[in-house]
């Protein structure tokens, strides 16, 4: 019998994406995020990877299945199919400086922009004709900012609390990541009906 690889990520998307799995009847019984990193449940083996991991899984083949934000999807370049958005992990992706640079914001050819995300900086400054100067941070790039490294900051908004302590506001509303189900190129063709099979059961719950 055929079995699906599904490459799930550790952290914050995790527990809503194992609640729609159980919801629909494709796992029996949630899973609880441990140590161990490849489960063998219900028809279907898992691997919890670090979510930046999981598009390079499911590209590579070593997943036919796998849950990733759009933010991490946009940032990966990954070639692999998007079959679902699964509408958890609600956030959004923005462009965010002191209130006083939103004037600089409208009248710019070049931008300093401090992010996680430098794929998705050069994506969007380079779209509306603006040549950016990307300074990566991998994490706290709120900082950058206050200490006159960059104007403005790149990075994912949940609550913009973090922003607000700072005293950082959002300058604009780039795009809203949710996670999606994606699927190996390769996989979707040789094992198509018990992908869409799985896809029609996630869709009676999203």
């Amino acid at each position: 019998m055929e079995r699906l690889t599904l490459a799930l990520p550790k952290g914050r998307l995790f527990e809503e994406t194992v609640n729609l799995l159980t919801k629909a009847g494709l796992l029996k019984e949630p899973l609880k995020e441990g140590r161990k990193l490849v489960l063998e449940t219900d028809g279907l083996r898992i691997l919890l990877a670090k979510p930046k991991d999981v598009p390079t899984l499911v590209e590579s083949g070593y997943a036919d299945l796998g849950v990733s934000g759009f933010d991490t999807l946009w940032e990966s370049k990954k070639e692999v199919f998007e079959l679902l958005d699964l509408k958890v992990g609600f956030c959004r992706i923005c462009i965010a400086g002191f209130p006083e640079s939103r004037e600089l914001y409208e009248n710019l050819s070049s931008v300093k922009v401090a992010t996680k995300y430098p794929n998705i900086a050069r994506d969007f400054f380079e779209s509306k004709g603006v040549k950016p100067f990307i300074y990566y941070m991998n994490g706290s790039v709120e900082l950058a900012p206050l200490i006159g490294m960059t104007d403005f900051i790149l990075d994912l908004v949940q609550t913009g609390r973090t922003l607000r302590e700072n005293g950082l506001v959002v300058i604009e509303e780039i795009a809203t990541s949710t996670a999606r189900l994606v699927a190996n190129r390769e996989s979707f063709f040789l094992k198509n009906g018990i992908i869409l099979d799985f896809v029609r059961r996630l869709e009676r719950v999203v």
